[in-house]
């Protein structure tokens, strides 16, 4: 009978050690569920079918969700709410890699990933307007503040002047460029060109270069000026050739060459055109002539008069 209960209570140990090894066991006991032998009867279950079945039907009830939800339209502003949808992190590295251009570096690869943003753009375009608006009247207070002779007067148009500028260069520039690649890939197969919206950003975040440059430009250095805008003109201008790079090196040579150089003389013409603009030589307050009274000297006698006779 001793025997007989060693038996058992060693048996139960080793129902013991297989639970431990596998936890999703189900053990039942009872007399029904004894073997004649005196064993226990373990009934291991995985449980995969379980959360496979499980994993299907989430997945299936995740499918129905999306293909009940409905796009928005782009005259919504859900539509748009996606394109502002990016936190500092993601700006201030954008805006990093526009400032350090190199080659084999593309900007859409290795920054926006796919995923394109308007928040970067539009902020940087706003602040280079008003940035241009308020340097170009603080050059000419400056000015007049070393010359008196210099007239000023506050210059609230270049506000409008700058924000037309900008807006429109980045948003008709970049869809002239795409219309031509979408172009061109028909032409020759192996090009891939960017996204409308890629573009827009691209050309968005190579202008911040231009907004501590502005700034700069208040050195009344004229030297000085030229050099900071070149060295802007340069970095702003390589984020753009290096980007479009990997997409237009599989056209023609003259196709290549002629497309960089309009770009990269569009940007110079736009850097050149705001210099000019709002930088440009002041103009001088015209003297009012001195007036020549004529003085009639005491001693000499007045001119003789004609008088009427009458008759």
């Amino acid at each position: 009978m001793a025997a007989a209960d060693e038996l058992a209570f060693h048996e139960f140990e080793e129902a013991s050690d297989l639970l431990a090894e596998t936890p999703d066991a189900a053990t039942t006991s009872g007399s029904n569920q004894l073997t004649p032998q005196g064993h226990v009867a373990v009934a291991v279950d995985s449980g995969g079918s379980y959360g496979a079945e499980e994993e299907v039907e989430e997945s299936d009830r995740t499918a129905l969700l999306q293909e009940e939800k409905q796009q928005p339209g782009f005259w919504t502003f859900g539509y748009y709410q996606s394109f502002f949808d990016v936190d500092t992190s993601q700006v201030l590295d954008r805006i990093r890699g526009s400032l350090l251009p190199r080659p084999g570096h593309n900007f859409v690869r290795h920054h926006l990933r796919n995923r394109p943003d308007l928040y970067g753009p539009f902020w940087i375009c706003a602040t280079l307007a008003f940035v241009l608006a308020v340097t170009g009247n603080l050059t000419l207070v400056l000015a007049q503040r070393r010359d008196p002779s210099i007239h000023y007067s506050p210059q609230f148009h270049k506000v409008t002047v700058a924000g037309v500028t900008i807006y429109c260069y980045v948003w008709l520039v970049p869809l002239a460029l795409w219309a031509f690649l979408r172009w061109r890939k028909g032409v020759r197969e192996r090009m891939g060109p960017y996204t409308f919206l890629e573009t827009v950003c691209v050309y968005g975040y190579s202008l911040f270069v231009f907004i501590p440059t502005v700034v700069l430009w208040l050195i009344p250095v004229p030297w000085l000026q030229w050099l900071f805008g070149g060295l802007a003109l340069a970095l702003s201008a390589a984020s753009l050739v290096f980007t479009l790079w990997p997409v237009v090196r599989e056209d023609t040579r003259a196709v290549v060459a002629v497309l960089l150089s309009t770009v990269v003389l569009l940007h110079a013409l736009l850097a050149v055109g705001c210099k000019f603009y709002f930088f440009q030589p002041l103009p001088l307050a015209h003297p009012a002539p001195p007036t020549q009274a004529a003085s009639l000297s005491p001693d000499l006698p007045p001119p003789p008069t004609s008088r009427a006779h009458t008759t």
